[in-house]
């Protein structure tokens, strides 16, 4: 197993993130498929994915069965839907399959995890994407880099190394940081600020890029998940911060985070999981997290009045 070469990738949520890292997996050579069942499965079978205005035509099965085990398969969905899409997966995950999730959140690998096994998910997160999608097109500007790996990573153990030379072979940046439980933390941080604050205030990165109040407002939310890290046992400081400027600095000005484009298209989005995570922490470490608190109730609003 340890010098087994990844042939098979598959993709469970078509979004903007999923559609982007499958037409990068088939351009590098894998056989890519998408996991979709039902009506889902129906339009992506019709439609394909348009990717940077390239169309791509790949392979849709569902959980039906029976399917060739995928080497690696990466999750995209939004973490509302992962519960109901699990299943989807069984035909697809075999006795070396290795699992990545790319969802926002702390939770999905554990929920993956009992799924399908905890020795099988790696810890990821994906930073510094611009990915927006319009209808069933995205475009992409800049692809960020994914972190990933195990929570401890000194060595990167052999399933590491050959996601490694998997995301190499597609093109795609990465990083397998010594401390992966700090980085998902810090992911964390980046969404409980820039993709709450962006919703409420209808702002694309361009505003942040340019406004010290817009950039005050996610600062606050931010600084609650750092007041966490410490009671949780993660090293997140404000140090941390100033790394998030520079990567807001490289962002397309008129790109949108995804929780922006869920509230402009009427959908649910992922506050639960944000403000939500963080007002549970706060209750349970003993800390206070006012400002986080006022945005749950806020996008709550938002969601059950779409524009």
């Amino acid at each position: 197993m340890d010098n087994k070469v990844f042939k098979k990738v598959a993709i469970l949520g078509a979004g903007a993130l999923g559609a982007y890292y499958a037409s990068r997996f088939h351009a590098g050579g894998f056989e890519t498929v998408l996991v979709a069942g039902g009506e889902r499965g129906e339009r992506l079978c019709r439609n394909g994915l348009r990717v940077n205005g390239e169309r791509f035509d790949l392979p849709v099965v569902d959980g039906a069965g029976p399917h060739t085990p995928a080497d690696l398969v990466l999750v995209a969905l939004k973490h509302h839907q992962l519960s109901e899409a699990l299943p989807e997966l069984r035909p697809l995950v075999g006795p070396e399959t290795l699992i990545l999730s790319v969802l926002n959140g702390l939770d999905s690998e554990a929920l993956i995890g009992a799924a399908y096994g905890v020795e099988k998910v790696l810890y990821c997160v994906a930073v510094g994407i611009d990915a927006v999608r319009e209808g069933s097109a995205v475009t992409v500007a800049n692809q960020g880099k994914l972190f990933f790996g195990e929570a401890r990573n000194a060595p990167a153990s052999a399933r590491v190394r050959r996601v490694q030379a998997a995301l190499d072979r597609a093109g795609l940046a990465w990083e397998t940081p010594a401390d992966m439980l700090r980085i998902l933390w810090w992911k964390f941080m980046v969404n409980v600020g820039i993709n709450q604050a962006s919703a409420v205030l209808r702002a694309s990165y361009g505003i942040f890029q340019r406004s010290a109040e817009a950039r005050e407002v996610l600062t606050e939310l931010m600084a609650e998940v750092i007041a966490l890290a410490g009671p949780a046992g993660v090293d997140l400081t404000a140090a941390d911060l100033a790394e998030w400027e520079r990567v807001l600095d490289r962002l397309a000005p008129e790109a949108k985070t995804s929780m922006l484009q869920d509230v402009e298209a009427g959908r649910k989005t992922e506050v639960e999981i944000f403000a939500g995570k963080v007002v549970a922490l706060g209750r349970q470490y003993g800390v206070p997290t006012p400002a986080n608190r006022l945005m749950l109730h806020l996008l709550r609003v938002v969601e059950e009045n779409p524009a």
